[in-house]
C-alpha cells in the first residue's frame, strides 16, 4: 500500500467496493504511518476556537469574526507565496519587507504621483515580481543559499521603505477601490448567500468528476459517503460562517456594516488558482520533484534552476498582493509596513498548516489553515487581554509544536517505507 493509495477504494473482483469503515481504517493505518497532512492543524484550530470561544463568548461574534478574517489576510496571502519556497526546502526571509516595499510603491504611486489605483496596483505586483526574479537569480544562478540572500534583502528592503515614502512618515491610501480590499469592502446578504451557492456548487461537481473520472481509468476511488461528508461538512462550515457575517456588526444604524468581507473572495481565488497550479499542471508536478530530490529531478530532464526562480517570484509576487491587502486594512503606510512579526507569522502558517521545512511536502490550503490558526491566536488572547510577550510565547510553541509533528511524521514515514 502506497502512501497515494491508502484510504481509497478498490475494485475487487467481484466489482464492488469498500467501505465507509474501510476507509476510515485505511487512513488512520496513513496517519500512524506519518502522513499526518493537515490534521494537526485542524485540531488545533478546533481547540483553540472552543477555548477562546469559551473564555470570551465575544469572539465568536460577528464583529470579531470579521475582524479576524482582515486581521490574518494578509499573513494568510504571503504564507501561500512562503509554500513554493518550502517545497524545494529553501527560504525567504525578505517576503514580509517585501511585502513592505510593494505597499510604500503602492501608496507613491497612488499619492505622490497621481496614478489610478489600477496602475498603482499593477507597479506594486510588478515590483514584487522584480524582487522574486533577482532573488531567485542569485540563488538558482550565482549559488548563494537562500538563507542568506533573503537576510541580505530582509536587511535592505527595510532601507527601501524608508527612502520610499521619505523616512518616517505616514503616507495615507484613500483611494476608495484600495479600501475596499480590506477595509470596508463588503458583499451584501444576498450577494454572500449566492457566492456561498455557486462555491459549494462548484466543489461538488469538482469531487463528483474527479471520482468519476479516477474511476473510469480503473484508478482507486474514495466511498462516496466519504465524498457527501466532505463537501457537507464544508458546506455546514462555509454556511454559519456566511450567516454570522451578514449580522449587523456596526454600532451607528446609518452605516451597515453586515456582509463578507470582500478580501475572502480574494483569498478563496489565490486558494483555487494556486491549488490547481500545484495539483494538475506539469509544472507543479516538476516543482514537487524537485522538492523531493533534485538531482533526480534534474537527470530527469527537469529545469532544475528555472523552477528554483520559479518560486521566489511566486513568493515575492503573492508578498506583493499581501503589502495590498494590509495598506488596504491599514488605509495607509508607515516604515513598520511588512515589518514586525509579519514575516515571522507567515513562515509559521505554512509550517503550522502542514507544509514542510525538509521540502517536497505541502499545499497552499496548508498557508490557509495555518493562517487561520495564528490569527486565532493573535485575536483570542488580545481578546484575553494576554501581554505582546505571553503571545509571541504561545505562538513559537505551537510553531515548535509543528516543526516537531513534521520532522518526527518523516522519520516515522521513512521507517513505515512510505517515502
Amino acid at each position: 500500500m502506497t502512501a497515494s493509495t491508502v484510504g481509497l477504494e478498490k475494485k475487487g473482483p467481484s466489482g464492488e467496493q469498500a467501505t465507509l469503515g474501510r476507509y476510515v481504517t485505511n487512513y488512520v493505518a496513513k496517519v500512524r504511518g506519518g502522513d499526518m497532512g493537515a490534521l494537526p492543524a485542524i485540531l488545533g484550530l478546533i481547540t483553540l476556537t472552543i477555548i477562546f470561544s469559551v473564555a470570551r463568548p465575544v469572539f465568536f461574534s460577528a464583529a470579531n469574526f470579521a475582524n479576524l478574517l482582515s486581521q490574518g489576510a494578509a499573513v494568510t496571502v504571503i504564507a501561500m507565496g512562503l509554500v513554493f519556497v518550502l517545497l524545494l526546502g529553501e527560504i525567504d526571509l525578505s517576503a514580509g519587507y517585501a511585502s513592505g516595499v510593494c505597499a510604500a510603491v503602492l501608496a507613491t504611486l497612488l499619492t505622490t504621483h497621481g496614478f489610478p489605483w489600477y496602475v498603482a496596483i499593477l507597479g506594486a505586483v510588478v515590483t514584487g515580481v522584480a524582487i522574486g526574479v533577482v532573488i531567485g537569480l542569485l540563488v538558482a544562478k550565482i549559488g548563494i543559499p537562500s538563507f542568506v540572500v533573503t537576510l541580505a534583502a530582509f536587511l535592505a528592503f527595510q532601507g527601501a521603505v524608508l527612502l520610499l515614502i521619505k523616512g518616517g512618515t505616514i503616507i495615507s491610501v484613500d483611494d476608495p477601490t484600495i479600501k475596499k480590499i480590506n477595509f470596508d469592502g463588503r458583499f451584501t446578504p444576498l450577494q454572500g448567500w449566492i457566492l456561498y451557492g455557486v462555491t459549494i456548487a462548484a466543489l461538488a461537481a469538482l469531487q463528483l468528476w474527479k471520482r468519476t473520472s479516477r474511476s473510469r481509468r480503473g484508478l482507486a476511488v474514495e466511498p462516496v459517503s466519504v465524498v457527501a461528508l466532505r463537501v457537507g461538512s464544508i458546506a455546514a462550515l462555509m454556511g454559519v460562517g456566511v450567516y454570522v457575517l451578514n449580522l449587523e456588526r456596526g454600532r451607528n444604524i446609518l452605516f451597515s456594516q453586515k456582509g463578507v468581507p470582500m478580501v475572502v473572495l480574494l483569498i478563496g481565488i489565490l486558494l483555487v488558482i494556486w491549488t490547481f497550479v500545484l495539483g494538475r499542471t506539469g509544472y507543479g508536478r516538476h516543482l514537487y520533484a524537485v522538492g523531493g530530490n533534485k538531482e533526480a529531478a534534474r537527470r530527469a530532464g527537469i529545469n532544475v534552476d528555472a523552477i528554483r526562480i520559479s518560486v521566489f517570484v511566486i513568493c515575492s509576487g503573492m508578498a506583493a498582493v499581501g503589502g495590498i491587502i494590509t495598506a488596504s486594512r491599514q488605509a495607509s503606510v508607515d516604515p513598520n509596513t511588512g515589518g514586525s512579526t509579519v514575516l515571522l507569522y507567515a513562515v509559521g502558517a505554512a509550517v503550522i498548516g502542514g507544509t514542510s521545512l525538509f521540502g517536497g511536502k505541502g499545499r497552499v490550503l496548508d498557508a490557509v489553515l495555518g493562517g487561520a490558526v495564528v490569527a486565532v491566536i493573535e485575536n483570542g488572547m488580545g481578546l484575553m487581554q494576554y501581554s505582546a510577550g505571553q503571545k509571541f510565547i504561545v505562538t513559537g510553541v505551537v510553531l515548535l509544536a509543528a516543526a516537531g509533528i513534521d520532522a518526527l511524521s518523516r522519520r516515522r514515514a521513512a521507517a513505515a517505507g512510505l517515502r
